[in-house]
């Protein structure tokens, strides 16, 4: 079970988050691909804690499945080294700010050159074109500017920071892979590569989704704590007596009648129906009251046992042990290092399947010495390599 991807030979140059996590799920469905790696400046997810047996858990995890190769850019010689890889690696990931890699001699046109049917996936904060192609910025700067940050929070708080990366993943690394894939069809019709742009602005943007299609075409602006969904009506969150929470998604009638009847509230079913905003307040109150009747476990076999769009806030540790996500096989055991460590397995389910994870992340340059004597080079011209400081 090799996976659908097994064709796919992609040379990565990202760090951090956005471009890991889009080649991880590349390399899960079975892409080979090798990590372009510097000796000089490691990739800082190395040293991020926690660590187990010395590894960090998240560079274990986010390079599952992935070779790595030490190559040192500033240097002529490791430049062609990326030269020779191109003609069998034909795609290309790389998250430098525009023009560095142009720079280092390994840019798109550059490689173009050497192979015409190259797809160059480049993830920015802001894109390759613009008036902010060249500004710094992380995930919470890229919510604010793209006006997702401005209605997600609390009327009395403010917009509030996220759990999760939601512009550097379902932006950057979700959006690469959708366009990496989509340039590979297009390939295989035409014979062209292409340089597939990704700005992580522009694609949270694209996921204002409704609210910016209404915000667009009507001039309905979002505020906080203003729309159906983010808790201008009762979908929201209510506090338990014990002080977890429960998560109500009751919109449709027939689950809202079961939400009432459920919490012996039956009243509240025929007040939920109305559109003003004194009505939406009353049923959010008697929502709040009867879910601080009790604890957060009753709550919790209460509504195991009924449908109506009423779920726990889990823990991650909870989230993991959820025999749903136990029944889809979402944890899953890896080999790191000498040892196993449990890790968040690859969501979509393919009917072929899929292999089992080999190993997680390697050590910086573990395959270095094997891909280079792929391309064909000895002994001497590797210790030449590693002398000039091209390679590690």
């Amino acid at each position: 079970m090799p996976g659908p991807l097994e064709s796919l030979k992609v040379l990565d140059f990202s760090t951090l988050l956005p471009g890991p996590f889009a080649s991880l799920m590349l390399a899960d469905m079975g892409a080979e691909v090798l990590r372009v790696e510097s000796p000089e400046r490691a990739d800082m997810v190395r040293m991020l804690p926690p660590h187990v047996d010395g590894v960090s858990t998240s560079h274990a995890y986010l390079n599952r499945n992935k070779d790595s190769i030490g190559l040192n850019l500033k240097t002529p010689e490791a430049q062609a080294i990326v030269r020779w890889l191109i003609a069998e690696y034909d795609i290309v990931i790389e998250q430098f700010r525009p023009g560095v890699m142009d720079k280092l001699g390994v840019g798109y046109e550059a490689l173009k050159a050497i192979n015409p049917r190259l797809i160059y996936v480049s993830i920015t904060g802001y894109g390759q074109t613009g008036p902010y192609r060249d500004r710094a910025g992380h995930d919470i700067n890229y919510l604010a500017l793209s006006g997702l940050a401005s209605y997600t929070g609390r009327q009395a708080a403010g917009p509030l920071p996220l759990g999760m990366q939601v512009a550097d993943i379902a932006g950057g690394s979700l959006h690469a892979v959708a366009g990496l894939l989509a340039a590979v069809i297009h390939r295989d019709r035409t014979g062209e590569g292409q340089q597939v742009d990704i700005s992580m602005t522009d694609c949270v943007f694209s996921l204002n989704a409704m609210a910016g299609a209404a915000c667009l075409a009507a001039g309905e602006e979002p505020g906080l704590e203003s729309t159906l969904l983010n808790g201008g009506s009762f979908y929201d969150y209510y506090p338990t007596r014990d002080g977890r929470w429960m998560a109500v998604g009751s919109l449709e009638p027939q689950f809202l009648n079961v939400l009432c009847q459920t919490l012996g509230r039956p009243e509240l079913a025929s007040v939920g129906l109305s559109a003003t905003k004194e009505h939406r307040q009353r049923l959010k109150n008697g929502l709040s009251e009867a879910f601080l009747q009790a604890d957060f476990a009753h709550w919790c076999e209460v509504f195991a046992a009924v449908d109506a769009c009423v779920e726990p806030v889990l823990s991650l540790p909870e989230a993991a042990r959820h025999p749903q996500l136990a029944a889809r096989g979402l944890v899953q055991s890896v080999p790191v290092g000498g040892g196993e460590q449990a890790q968040i397995a690859c969501p979509i389910v393919f009917g072929s399947g899929l292999a089992a994870p080999r190993h997680g992340g390697k050590a910086l340059g573990e395959d270095t010495e094997r891909i280079l004597r792929t391309l064909g080079l000895t002994e001497q011209e590797i210790t030449a390599l590693r002398a000039a400081r091209a390679v590690n």
